[in-house]
């Protein structure tokens, strides 16, 4: 991974509606308008907010246990209005659960402020969402 904080993907068309993004590392995803089973660019990215703010609050309370329940559903409503088309009321519910003891008890104790922080500092994807940082079109 680029230690300077550069990121990068690019996406190539494979056929009309269908495309392969590929990261740095070789890996890739297929993405499309949603006619098959592909993922479409909104999905990614309410999956990209999910993932980012999963993996937060997995580190931070697997520590104290490992869960026995761990998934995250993203919402959002997408409108069209005189902004353009765009997502409103992004939701992430966490549903998770901890054995029973003393380290599943620290980590339900751990679990509101974890999600907490995911969303206040640790979440790159979903603090850029939220800010509202500029995208810049080029062509090269």
């Amino acid at each position: 991974m680029a230690q300077d904080g550069h990121r990068q993907v690019s996406i190539a068309r494979d056929a009309a509606g269908k495309y392969t993004v590929t990261n740095e590392r070789g890996g890739t995803i297929q993405v499309g308008t949603g006619s098959d089973g592909e993922f479409t660019p909104v999905e990614l990215l309410l999956a990209a907010i999910g993932a980012c703010t999963s993996i937060d609050v997995d580190i931070l309370t697997s520590r104290r246990a490992e869960p026995t329940g761990f998934t995250v559903d993203v919402a959002a409503e997408k409108v069209r209005d005189q902004l353009g088309s765009h997502l409103t009321d992004i939701a992430v519910t966490f549903r998770v659960s901890f054995p029973e003891g003393a380290g599943g008890d620290a980590a339900r104790e751990l679990l509101p402020g974890a999600v907490r922080r995911s969303h206040d500092s640790l979440c790159t994807v979903g603090k850029t969402v939220e800010l509202g940082t500029p995208v810049t079109p080029k062509i090269a």
